[in-house]
């Protein structure tokens, strides 16, 4: 498994760990299905407290994006709920929206960059 955790960022570990296995899900390096490694193997190879995993891996299962086996450990298993999943974002994009409203960032803008995201995921093979 390749992640690249930025020990220099603002960003929380957990939450680094917790967006580069979404944008894995994203960009099908992981499937349904997939078994991720255990807590110990992933914080050996990347450097970094088992905690830190566990807790990435705990707000991924919370968001509906793996679930955790005993014998199998945390497993992709993306939710099916549509409807939830839209409102959460809905919630999530209005923030997002705000601050680009507050930094100029115009509508046009805005569409170009989901455009460009989107395609980046779309071409990904």
């Amino acid at each position: 498994m390749f992640i690249e955790i930025d020990f220099n960022s603002d960003e929380a570990l957990y939450l680094q760990l917790r967006n580069q296995i979404i944008i894995g899900i994203a960009t099908s390096r992981f499937q349904e299905g997939d078994a991720l490694p255990s807590v110990r193997q992933l914080a050996d190879s990347i450097g970094i407290n088992m905690h830190t995993v566990n807790k990435a891996y705990s707000v991924l299962k919370q968001e509906g994006f793996v679930k955790v086996d005993r014998r199998k450990g945390a497993i992709i298993a993306i939710d099916a709920d549509k409807l939830n999943a839209l409102a959460e974002l809905k919630g999530e994009l209005r923030v997002l929206l705000a601050k680009s409203v507050c930094k100029s960032i115009t509508r046009q803008e805005m569409h170009e960059l989901i455009d460009e995201i989107y395609d980046e995921y779309e071409n990904i093979d």
